[in-house]
């Protein structure tokens, strides 16, 4: 009670929040998410705001990678695991797949499975597991061997059983443990497709979707689901979630983490765009269902229902975010739902039986205007309940200017060239600019919600993408210059060319805050607050801390101490108060934590831990470790790895960052002015 009386909710809203807590079972993070159903909030409450600043660091476990692989392997993969804790262990996987066991209060490795996946292919999405999948069979005997399993896909398309007590294969399970996924058809190269995010379990059935390499060809590999004995291997299902109706295209698959309801029968899927991303003249229609909420029965494939958030996608605005399963109070009762996120920065509240929106979703006129060939929607779904969460336009105001005539020469100048009419601008031969980006919005680390206190909590990225399409009668010599992405879409008449717009500083061409915390009020309808996450410490010349923020693909854990804790481009995990948003403290990770972060508890004590291994498609460094953090024991200070934010040093460390980016900006500016000098008397 005095955690609800001190956020200032009513008597009702008290007694709705104890009701919440009482339908809610029994927590342990057991699942990538932190339940089945995706809500990243722990009811742990040891750690809270006013002792937040007394976290040491507890262990800092490095599963060996970065010193037995290749600098050149190490360079293609992303650590983007995050550790369950299950079997008195926390288990998580590397890029590589190897499934680690560690013990919860030492970080001691207690077993280790090594499914030695070739590192002498190019995968698509890079080596990266975002996670493993814990399940009990309950009509096992107690000692029975992989009566708890986990279970894991691989970058080499292998769907891996193992005991969750040894890390030793299931032998009951498919061919000694593990089963090869059909895909059905020729790849382009063995790493166009792969298994990055963890399966999905219920009713004795697991649950794989799969990563394909985008912008390659139009006739792409199907983003067929396919489903799993989970005792056995045995298939039991598939199901394939673009409708065909005679269109020319793949895909559509399922690369981000799925949701399950147990009591319901359900599997959630988030379903992708269909290929190629940036032009679609071969797949008239909506392409349903693509870029959808498919809600399935994990039983048998049948499909219950599905809401399509993107018509027609040509922006590569997939679903990239686990659908979250909770229950929300809106006004006039308590309601299942389904909340999905999106890059665009929506969110989308469904009603989980049906898939209806649970608030109002206008049909909206969008730009038009395609490439030759392109058949684009006349509109697009809008939510009008819940603001976006993040900002959808972008002008040439907010080119970022940090010498003088930067703005005409680079940036601002890149801006005003390009097609840009807001959101679902289609791309173009002229080049467009997409905003939010990609990468932008909610991306795969997905959002958080606290169903005490009814807040939805989601890290957002802010960049610019410059989309180009390129005719077919130059792809063939197009070579694409530094930072761009390149895409042969095979099969359209136009190949691809993107790329985040930087300024020759190397910074982002758009005004800072880059990353942002944002929590909402979902019965409101309203945006609480919204607070910067990250520097540029670990990605600017010379290390300079300038608090703007870093562009956020992983996600959060929100607990009812009243803390969110997330990682960041930089290196540091932090924890901010979920009242009020304010960043309360630091602690220091080897490289970049761009994973998400998780909380459990061990032996009387709360610990918060995460995968750090830097990302490598940021440039940041590369490393292979997972750090846990707890509160200082009788005795124990906290180091020089964790600080507090209010610190008198604090402004004096800041001030010294902006003097130090003057100084560097004067340096250019003045050989910018030495340069043109020279110009002009030649």
């Amino acid at each position: 009670m005095r955690r609800a009386w001190r956020t200032g909710l009513d008597v009702p809203a008290v007694l709705v929040a104890l009701l919440l807590v009482a339908v809610r079972p029994c927590f342990a993070w057991d699942s990538w998410g932190g339940d089945a159903g995706g809500s990243r909030f722990s009811p742990l409450q040891q750690i809270t705001p006013d002792n937040v600043g007394q976290i040491v660091r507890a262990f800092e476990y490095h599963t060996g990678d970065l010193t037995a692989r290749s600098p050149e392997v190490m360079r293609r993969t992303k650590f983007q695991a995050t550790p369950l804790f299950v079997e008195d262990s926390l288990i998580f996987c590397s890029p590589f797949n190897e499934v680690i066991a560690l013990d919860p209060g030492t970080g001691a490795q207690k077993w280790r499975y090594d499914p030695k996946i070739a590192t002498n292919q190019r995968p698509a999405n890079r080596y990266v597991c975002r996670g493993v999948t814990y399940w009990v069979d309950d009509k096992a005997p107690q000692d029975a061997a992989c009566r708890s399993r986990i279970f894991m896909g691989t970058n080499d398309v292998r769907l891996i059983a193992l005991d969750a007590k040894t890390g030793r294969p299931c032998a009951g399970f498919g061919n000694g443990g593990e089963v090869r996924p059909d895909i059905g058809m020729k790849l382009d190269w063995p790493g166009e497709f792969q298994i990055t995010s963890p399966p999905a379990v219920g009713r004795g059935v697991v649950v794989v979707g799969s990563a394909i390499g985008d912008n390659r060809r139009v006739d792409g590999p199907s983003g067929i689901v396919r489903a799993f004995d989970a005792r056995t291997g045995r298939a039991r299902w598939t199901f394939e979630p673009l409708k065909r109706d005679g269109i020319e295209a793949g895909h559509a698959n399922v690369w981000a983490p799925m949701s399950v309801d147990e009591a319901r029968g359900l599997v959630f899927l988030p379903t992708s765009s269909p290929s190629p991303d940036f032009w679609g003249g071969k797949r008239p229609g909506n392409n349903e269902h693509a870029n959808s909420v498919v809600a399935l029965r994990i039983e048998t494939g049948e499909l219950v229902w599905a809401f399509q958030t993107v018509h027609h996608d040509v922006w590569d605005y997939d679903l990239p975010a686990q659908p979250t399963l909770t229950r929300i109070d809106t006004g006039d009762r308590l309601r299942d739902v389904v909340i999905q996120p999106t890059k665009q920065g929506f969110v989308f509240v469904l009603d989980r039986d049906t898939g209806k929106p649970v608030w109002p979703v206008e049909e909206r006129a969008v730009p038009q205007g395609g490439a030759e060939g392109e058949q684009l929607s006349p509109t697009q779904p809008f939510p009008t309940h819940v603001p976006a969460l993040t900002s959808q336009k972008i002008s040439t105001d907010d080119a970022r200017s940090l010498l003088p005539g930067l703005r005409r020469s680079s940036c601002g100048r890149q801006f005003a060239e390009a097609r840009n009419e807001g959101l679902f601008t289609p791309p173009s031969v002229q080049g467009t600019l997409e905003f939010p980006f990609t990468g932008g919005g909610v991306n795969w680390g997905s959002a958080a919600f606290d169903s005490t206190n009814q807040i939805l909590y989601a890290n957002t990225g802010r960049a610019v993408h410059l989309i180009k399409l390129i005719p077919r009668a130059e792809a063939a010599g197009f070579n694409p210059p530094p930072g761009h992405d390149f895409g042969q879409q095979t099969g359209a008449p136009f190949a691809m060319s993107r790329a985040v717009l930087m300024s020759p500083l190397g910074f982002l061409c758009n005004k800072p805050p880059w990353g942002e915390m944002v929590a909402v009020d979902l019965k409101a309808g309203k945006i609480l607050w919204r607070s910067t996450v990250g520097t540029t410490e670990d990605l600017a010349p010379l290390g300079l801390p300038l608090p703007w923020g870093a562009p956020l693909v992983n996600g959060l854990a929100v607990t009812a101490g009243g803390l969110v804790f997330t990682g960041a481009m930089d290196a540091y995990l932090r924890a901010f108060d979920a009242r009020s948003g304010r960043e309360l403290w630091q602690g220091r990770l080897p490289v970049p934590g761009v994973a998400n972060p998780m909380t459990y508890l061990w032996k009387g004590e709360q610990y918060v831990a995460i995968g750090a291994g830097g990302h490598s498609e940021a440039g940041t460094s590369i490393g292979d470790s997972v750090v846990a953090f707890r509160l200082a024991r009788p005795g124990e200070e906290p180091s020089l790895w964790s600080r507090t934010i209010d610190r008198p040093g604090g402004r004096f460390f800041a001030a010294s960052a902006a003097i130090a980016l003057a100084i560097i900006v004067l340096v250019i500016a003045g050989l910018r002015w030495r340069r043109s000098r020279r110009i002009e008397r030649s």
